[in-house]
């Protein structure tokens, strides 16, 4: 797997862990201490966070996505903030598909703003004034949990089940972003994603302190598009794997692959590569659609390319397809409390 995160991460503790282990104490440390202390301003609408445990993907921009979908139906106008990560822009900026490149804004935020007003913002209290100035009465914060200085109203942390948490230790050492304990007291509710053993612990545990625990599953929209067709997939994701497998089980005969890093931007020679080795093995090229948006900006020759390469398209899928709505009025309720509770201090 080619990633970010090293491979050491997801699978038992090794020695690279152990050799790490005084940078990990030194970093845990000071991650629990800011979420244990962290100021949270609150801002004039709910804020929904939609964060993990560890470094990397767990399914956040699709559950964020079918968050933004549910208020939208419910009559709401849902704002999306993100950071932005790997764009250059830094002032809070309103995302343009039409307009902006995954150089720009970062590719999730792309996907994000064709279901929602979207706003980057490296600074979120910023972000989130401007999405409430652009009329949003809602926010759905894709990532932040353990960063974010604005106040959450409802938390939802996404576990993989199949990948769980890795080696369960802190970065350097594992890919998790703070002490568990810190994060789990700070979690309203757990969306285990795809089943497996890897979600069970942190469902027993959610269960044992009385916090609900959803389930979903990230399924594809147009998987009959690639039944019975020989593909070349091709992924710069967290878990490429993860696409491989999805690509599989649509029916897909998957020939070929390529694994690239995590929202790695494709030169021109890449594509081109790409393009040519699938059409000299008679290969329809895939990819996901987080990697599409990223193709994005080139001009000239390579328009021609990039037409030909396809998409599997996924969605968040909820056990309970009623849960997304009943965490927007959640939000809203638990809103309206803390504002009750300002109001009562004063």
């Amino acid at each position: 797997m080619v990633s970010e995160s090293p491979p050491f991460w997801w699978t038992k503790i090794g020695w690279q862990a152990v050799l790490l282990s005084p940078a990990m104490l030194i970093y845990g440390a000071i991650a629990g201490r800011n979420m244990r202390r962290a100021r949270r301003t609150p801002v004039d609408c709910p804020v929904i966070c939609v964060g993990n445990f560890t470094v990397g993907g767990a399914g956040k921009t699709p559950t964020a996505i079918a968050l933004a979908k549910a208020a939208t139906a419910l009559g709401h106008k849902p704002g999306i903030l993100s950071r932005g990560y790997s764009g250059t822009i830094s002032k809070p900026t309103i995302v343009d598909p039409h307009h902006h490149r995954a150089v720009d804004v970062g590719d999730e935020p792309l996907l994000l703003a064709r279901a929602g007003l979207t706003v980057v913002a490296r600074n979120r209290l910023e972000g989130a004034r401007k999405l409430i100035a652009e009329g949003a009465d809602v926010i759905i914060m894709d990532d932040g949990f353990q960063s974010a200085r604005i106040a959450i109203d409802y938390a939802l942390v996404v576990v993989d089940g199949k990948r769980g948490i890795g080696n369960g230790l802190v970065v350097p050492s594992g890919p998790v972003r703070a002490p568990l304990r810190e994060q789990l007291y700070h979690v309203t509710t757990l969306l285990a994603v795809s089943g497996g053993p890897a979600a069970d612990p942190f469902i027993r545990r959610m269960a044992r302190a009385g916090k609900p625990v959803l389930e979903a599953s990230v399924g594809p929209v147009n998987g009959t598009e690639f039944a019975g067709r020989r593909v070349f997939a091709f992924a710069g994701i967290a878990d490429p794997t993860k696409f491989f497998k999805s690509l599989a089980d649509v029916g897909a005969e998957v020939v070929a692959t390529r694994a690239f890093p995590d929202h790695h931007h494709f030169a021109e020679d890449e594509i081109r590569s790409l393009c040519v080795d699938a059409e000299r093995d008679g290969l329809l090229l895939v990819t996901t659609a987080k990697d599409r948006v990223r193709l994005s900006g080139h001009h000239g020759a390579m328009d021609e390319l990039i037409e030909r390469i396809h998409v599997l398209d996924v969605e968040m899928r909820f056990d309970d397809p009623a849960a997304p709505g009943f965490i927007v009025e959640q939000a809203f309720s638990n809103f309206r409390k803390r504002k009750f509770a300002v109001r009562k201090t004063k």
